[in-house]
């Protein structure tokens, strides 16, 4: 290891694309930024499933070459195989999630104030002093860094998060990429009380290749096989395999002296999906904005980023993401009877058009109170409630904040 400590104003740690996206944001600054990942190959291991709402346009000039497919219909699939099709205006964008990480990396690696080390793993921090002012000295795989303030993207399993006691609740997720028949239009997600933390799904990524996939609590293996088994799908002619981790829950506590987390490391993805790349973009956004308050004034408090940061996320997706916990936590409850009740509801109530006006796949809030204000959803609710009252007050208590 190197001896000789570093010094640099802002250390990211994870350069997927929360971490590349918000270095991208500071590039303009007179910070000097280090990025330190620990593989060699910005993106490398593919770990998502890869389908994102069209917001993402919105958020970032997204370059053609990194959508794959456009999705027309969202097909839901429940424990018996009945099923409801819904479609809208959201057209969902399958995409290149590896080019995705590289897009702000590509814009960063020439940048004067942006240094990146790569295949480099963070082992730990501790707080120090540098010259009468409180820092951060850094460990990694090799060498020592100094900074004044310490961002953990890292993922998950975030090893920044751990040494700031912040522990996230995890879902594991198998994948493969296959050559297949499917919809290339038609997205879809089956149900089963086998992986009842999430779904299992059929993502359509264009030219006859499907990324197909579960997320679950416990059992992954088995129930992946199982799962394909059930769509008739011979393993061994997969083009490739992933494996991931998906954060499951709410946002957790992201602001600390001298530190805050970001994106998956903060646990800021839905809890009805596993997806997190709008909610990341837009807690980047507040993130930026917070370190550049922190070094203009020179304070990196706790307080200071827990008011600029941290509170700025819950008031924006802070909310949608519990709105999505309790969604999933109905969703997780619901017996194959109900999902036939609902069916019938959504099909003879007509639905679908309500969702195709109102769906939307991160800020879902509109379309619950359109559905609650139908009678025959109400009632199924009520009915619901009486089997898990705790459940149906927290969504009573996010609606009505």
């Amino acid at each position: 290891m190197d001896q000789n400590i570093k010094k640099f104003d802002l250390a990211i740690i994870g350069a997927s694309i929360a971490g590349n996206y918000l270095a991208y944001l500071l590039s303009k600054s007179n910070l000097e930024i280090v990025v330190i990942e620990e593989h060699e190959d910005i993106g490398l291991p593919f770990q998502c499933a890869g389908i994102i709402s069209q917001k993402l346009s919105q958020l970032i000039e997204l370059p053609e070459e990194i959508v794959l497919n456009r999705v027309k219909t969202a097909k839901i699939i429940g424990p018996s195989g009945n099923f409801i099709n819904l479609s809208g205006n959201e057209r969902p964008y399958v995409i290149d999630r590896i080019a995705l990480d590289r897009l702000f990396y590509g814009k960063n690696k020439n940048t004067s104030n942006i240094t990146y080390y790569l295949g480099e793993r963070f082992r730990s921090f501790k707080y120090s002093v540098d010259n009468g002012h409180k820092c951060v000295l850094i460990e990694t795989s090799k060498r020592l860094i100094k900074a004044k303030m310490l961002i953990g993207c890292d993922g998950p399993l975030s090893s920044v998060g751990k040494h700031l006691k912040v522990k996230n609740k995890l879902l594991y997720a198998a994948q493969i990429r296959i050559k297949g028949n499917f919809d290339e239009n038609e997205a879809v997600m089956y149900f089963h009380p086998l992986w009842k933390q999430l779904f299992g799904w059929i993502v359509p990524e264009g030219n006859n290749v499907y990324r197909i996939g579960i997320a679950s609590s416990k059992n992954v293996k088995k129930s992946f096989l199982i799962f394909l088994k059930k769509l008739g799908i011979d393993v061994d002619n997969k083009i490739d395999q992933q494996g991931g981790i998906i954060p499951y829950g709410i946002m957790n506590k992201s602001a600390f002296k001298n530190a805050l987390l970001l994106g998956d490391a903060a646990g800021q993805v839905k809890a009805t999906t596993g997806g997190g790349i709008v909610m990341l973009l837009t807690a980047a956004r507040h993130a930026s904005n917070c370190v550049k308050l922190s070094f203009k004034q020179n304070n990196f408090s706790k307080r200071f980023i827990k008011k600029h940061y941290e509170k700025s996320c819950l008031r924006t997706i802070g909310k949608e993401l519990k709105l999505h916990y309790v969604i999933r936590l109905i969703l997780e409850r619901l017996t194959s009877e109900d999902f036939e009740v609902f069916f019938k509801i959504v099909k003879e109530n007509k639905i679908e058009h309500i969702i195709s006006l109102y769906g939307d796949m991160d800020f879902p809030k509109d379309l619950i109170f359109k559905l609650l204000k139908n009678p025959s959803v109400f009632t199924f609710l009520i009915k619901f409630s009486l089997k898990n009252p705790n459940i149906f007050i927290k969504l009573l208590k996010i609606l009505t904040k």
